[in-house]
């Protein structure tokens, strides 16, 4: 049974020189497809490179709130252009981080919305990152809900109320690694709840490896162990979920049947 990692960052310096052997070891776990998730325009620049050099990768284009205070407007103009790409299936990384605040909050709210209104104009799903900030995203979303714009909470870290609130406005939820740590039970009450046709898993390589590679870089292959503790606390079958993320990756980021011609 396949799984698709719906968020990695293979453009990352820990995969210099390694991107081939690592997609290899994904595909020996069952791994078909792998969206590369970008956070600058350095970043989607590269993100697309690998794209368009491997068949079974897919990219996004945008500029993380981490990376918002560093970003020009030329910069969000230029992703703009990029988005448009064909291997491009997926608006962001954007979002909100409040814990880090590596980015002034008025300017991750303005950046934030520039990502949701070029996801608007190419018409590509985005991709959410949201820490310690639900309340402003949970706000910042609504308000763009008549337009039509939606896409997934990556790495999902809030609890069940938290999860409830974004499925109602049309978002899916995807489960990282962390659902596999001890300290972790409000995500995984969450994750029981999320209905089947809205959960994604990833892995946000090389962060977050999950038990039991925790503490170690993390990639692809990983994704299995999330998936299963998924299938664990949804009291389904691993093949349930799997087949079910498929599914649910497949539909929102428009995303080929492995093997499938792109």
């Amino acid at each position: 049974m396949q799984l698709i990692d719906s968020h990695a960052h293979l453009d990352h310096e820990k995969y210099d020189g390694q991107v081939d052997d690592t997609i290899a070891r994904a595909e020996a776990a069952g791994v078909g497809q792998i969206i590369c998730i970008a956070s600058d325009l350095a970043s989607t620049e590269r993100s697309i490179s690998l794209a368009r050099n491997h068949a079974k990768l897919f990219a996004s284009a945008g500029i993380h709130p981490h990376e918002a205070s560093a970003a020009s407007d030329g910069d969000m103009a230029q992703v703009g252009k990029l988005a448009e790409d064909p291997v491009v299936v997926a608006v962001g990384e954007t979002g909100l981080d409040y814990h880090y605040d590596f980015s002034p909050r008025q300017l991750q709210l303005e950046v934030f919305a520039a990502n949701i209104e070029l996801s608007l104009a190419v018409g590509k799903p985005l991709v959410i990152h949201v820490r310690e900030a639900h309340d402003d995203a949970l706000k910042t979303l609504e308000s763009f809900v008549p337009k039509g714009a939606g896409g997934v909470i990556h790495c999902f870290t809030g609890d069940r109320d938290q999860a409830e609130a974004y499925v109602a406005l049309g978002y899916y939820i995807s489960f990282s690694g962390i659902l596999t740590f001890r300290n972790a039970e409000s995500i995984r009450e969450a994750a029981a709840w999320v209905p089947a046709d809205r959960f994604l898993v990833e892995t946000d390589s090389p962060y977050l490896a999950p038990m039991p590679h925790r503490g170690k870089r993390n990639e692809p292959a990983f994704v299995v162990h999330t998936a299963n503790k998924l299938a664990e606390v949804r009291g389904v079958s691993f093949d349930e979920v799997a087949l079910q993320s498929v599914e649910n990756t497949r539909r929102l980021f428009g995303l080929p049947e492995t093997g499938q011609v792109r």
